[in-house]
């Protein structure tokens, strides 16, 4: 009995390529609109303060004393920034110098650390030191310990020296302690770039240190912006050896003068969020200034080879 071949070999289930309903419905929409309405909170929860500090800055003495406290309905004044400038009796104000003082003083510390730090850990990098690692390890531990704890030994160093209530001893310190943060960062981004590049520089004849500054300084600019940037940050804030190691309103710097206003009976509350808006200034005016080098440093060995 013949059989033919549909009877034998039975035929396999057709598959439904009918594409399913999309699914209606708001649960994404609402979804993200819950998201935008909890970061909107977070934010104006973490931007009150600033606000606060900004709006108490261009009040007048009255109204930043106003029970209930003026959100809208207040007289904007200038005149706390003009004070933080201006002494009342004229000439500049002991905020002013102090100002200058913190730019001197974490200007030239923060310099001092890249150019110092740059080539320590290039070396670091590339080459095959002995106790390499022991040596790193020494150098970050010099950052394990909290200002307060070194300030006093360092007192007596300085006081021995010669170097309280200077700016150099001020520059000296900040270096100091900028110097393992800034070797330890910056060899994360050499060790990103191919030692490759440097070999084949050399074998076209360059020099060792001139292939270093012609194919490698140029690739490490984002990373040694986004460390420039935090090594500021701590120069320019920093406060206890500020306070421990200076004593006169011609060197002293912005944290400890900006401290110094509050005390006494009354306050000026006024002058004080003035000043803490200009202090605030110029380290968000140097981050604005390198940010496309400050992502690209953070960023930079994101994804590994």
């Amino acid at each position: 009995m013949a059989v033919s071949v549909n009877e034998a070999v039975p035929a396999s289930p057709v598959r439904d390529r009918t594409p399913p309903a999309r699914r209606i419905g708001g649960g994404g929409r609402g979804r993200s609109v819950l998201e935008i309405a909890l970061l909107t909170v977070l934010a104006v929860v973490m931007l009150f303060p600033v606000l606060w500090m900004i709006e108490t800055s261009i009040k007048e003495n009255r109204d930043v004393y106003a029970v209930p406290a003026k959100f809208v309905d207040f007289q904007v004044t200038l005149a706390h920034y003009r004070d933080v400038f201006v002494d009342p009796g004229g000439g500049r104000s002991a905020l002013s110098v102090a100002f200058l003082n913190s730019v001197l003083v974490a200007g030239v510390s923060t310099v001092l650390a890249t150019l110092l730090g740059v080539p320590a850990a290039w070396a670091y990098s590339r080459f095959a030191l002995k106790a390499k690692k022991d040596q790193l390890f020494f150098i970050l531990s010099t950052r394990f310990m909290p200002p307060v704890v070194v300030v006093i030994p360092i007192f007596l160093m300085y006081r021995q020296v010669g170097l309280i209530d200077t700016p150099l001893g001020l520059i000296l310190i900040y270096t100091a302690f900028n110097l393992p943060f800034t070797i330890w960062m910056i060899k994360g981004f050499v060790d990103e770039v191919p030692a490759e590049y440097e070999d084949a520089a050399m074998l076209d004849g360059y020099t060792r240190l001139q292939a270093f500054r012609k194919f490698t300084l140029p690739l490490l600019v984002p990373g040694i912006a986004a460390t420039a940037v935090f090594a500021l940050i701590f120069s320019w804030n920093e406060f206890v050896f500020a306070i421990f190691l200076t004593s006169s309103d011609d060197v002293r710097t912005a944290p400890p003068a900006i401290a110094g206003l509050i005390g006494g009976t009354t306050v000026d509350w006024g002058l004080v969020a003035a000043s803490s808006v200009v202090f605030a200034l110029p380290v968000l005016v140097f981050a604005y200034l390198v940010r496309r080098h400050l992502v690209a440093g953070v960023t930079l060995g994101a994804v590994r080879r």
